[in-house]
């Protein structure tokens, strides 16, 4: 009877493991290749475009001939330094990206749309990032915000 019951709690333990473990494509909405990694964001959020319209970041926050949004760079070199430990230009009281607190990154904040931010929730005039690659954005930020 013990050896049954055994085999029944790892059954069970495995199945919701398993359960639990829902594959970041799956969550990734039209960014199925999206992983909480810098690298991963920017190749997939920051510089491109995704398949619900919404445009590349790189877009409007770029200085290639203009003045970037926000005073915010996005582009492949800088995009890192301008994030990470940044305030932000919009609530200096805030770090653009402070890691290991996605709640206290202005970034999600804009993303999300939380009331309280300056201006307008980006991308401007959407289509907004699905909720699974904000989670995703948001992941990397609580693992500490690595530069990988």
């Amino acid at each position: 009877m013990r050896h049954y019951i055994r085999i029944l709690t790892v059954a069970a333990l495995a199945a919701g493991a398993t359960a639990c473990d829902e594959k970041l494509s799956n969550i990734a909405g039209p960014t199925p290749n999206l992983e909480p990694t810098f690298s991963s964001i920017q190749a997939n959020i920051f510089e491109a475009a995704d398949s619900s319209g919404r445009p590349a970041c790189v877009s409007c926050h770029t200085n290639v001939g203009r003045n970037p949004a926000g005073q915010l760079v996005l582009l492949h070199d800088a995009a890192y330094d301008q994030l990470v430990n940044r305030a932000s230009v919009q609530q200096s009281n805030l770090n653009r990206v402070a890691p290991s607190n996605p709640d206290a990154s202005y970034i999600v904040r804009k993303l999300e749309g939380t009331p309280g931010i300056n201006g307008v929730r980006m991308p401007q005039n959407g289509p907004y990032l699905a909720q699974g690659q904000i989670d995703i954005i948001r992941r990397w930020i609580a693992l500490g915000a690595p530069r990988n």
